[in-house]
């Protein structure tokens, strides 16, 4: 594993262990699932099958550090903030989509396009700082139905791991992949690459918990991912000559999960 996946591995669970030897702090547990789409230089930007046809799977675990729950002195930091570190995994097959795929007649930009394939893994590493703005966490915790809508923010350390090939053959052959994708890129000598490597990315989110018991929660959350590198997907073309391609690599999460509340 990477230098970088074990450094941020040690400052979590540093930062967990300060935590639980304070006694004003509570913890919370929880599993989230959902669809994920990934924005990259597969597909026709802006347009409705490219966001449909390549969306994956996501699903990851969760631990929220609660300043409130164990604590009898409220301020507004205690009441409307908690810390949240998360492990995830998502995993998207890509395609392309849109007018160059579909033109009419089918040349042989169309058969290419349509030809390719990729399939991208992540697995991520991070922490974000939820706030919640219109409910004291309090007095959430003592509603049961209530609704507590929060927005966050984060980073996060991924793993990432993409595999991308063509059904019509090798692909440095140029009958075979678009001439965009064969000119060096980024330091690769093609701009398509099968590769292991590790990415940063910021993250924010808005979404809502729900109360169904004392100890327990539902989730429901829509979170930007924006990733430091444009490798994530296996494509891209030279941003020089290709400025249409300008974009590094994003996703969108739509997760539903639930959470638990650990006894103190």
């Amino acid at each position: 594993m990477p230098k970088y996946l074990y450094t941020t591995i040690f400052a979590l669970l540093s930062f967990s262990t300060i935590a639980t030897a304070q006694s004003s702090l509570a913890h919370e547990i929880g599993i989230f699932a959902g669809p994920v789409t990934l924005q990259s230089d597969f597909g026709e930007r802006h347009n409705v099958d490219t966001n449909i046809g390549n969306t994956g799977f996501g699903i990851g675990l969760a631990h929220w550090l609660n300043f409130s729950a164990a604590n009898n002195r409220e301020s507004f930091f205690t009441e409307h903030f908690k810390v949240r570190s998360e492990l995830s995994f998502a995993r998207t097959n890509l395609k392309h989509f849109g007018q160059w795929v579909d033109r009419k007649p089918n040349g042989l930009l169309a058969q290419q396009l349509r030809n390719m394939h990729a399939t991208s893994t992540v697995v991520g590493l991070g922490s974000q700082l939820e706030f919640s703005p219109f409910m004291k966490i309090h007095d959430f915790e003592n509603t049961i139905r209530g609704f507590s809508p929060y927005m966050s923010a984060g980073f996060m350390v991924s793993y990432y791991s993409t595999n991308v090939s063509s059904k019509l053959g090798e692909m440095t052959l140029p009958n075979v992949t678009p001439g965009k994708y064969l000119m060096p890129s980024d330091g690769h000598a093609h701009g398509f690459a099968s590769e292991n490597g590790i990415a940063l990315s910021a993250t924010a989110a808005i979404g809502v918990h729900y109360k169904i018991t004392t100890m327990s929660d539902l989730m429901f959350e829509t979170r930007f991912q924006m990733y430091n590198s444009d490798w994530i997907d296996g494509l891209n073309p030279n941003k020089d000559v290709y400025k249409e391609n300008k974009s590094n690599d994003w996703q969108v999460w739509f997760n539903f999960g639930y959470i638990y509340y650990l006894e103190f």
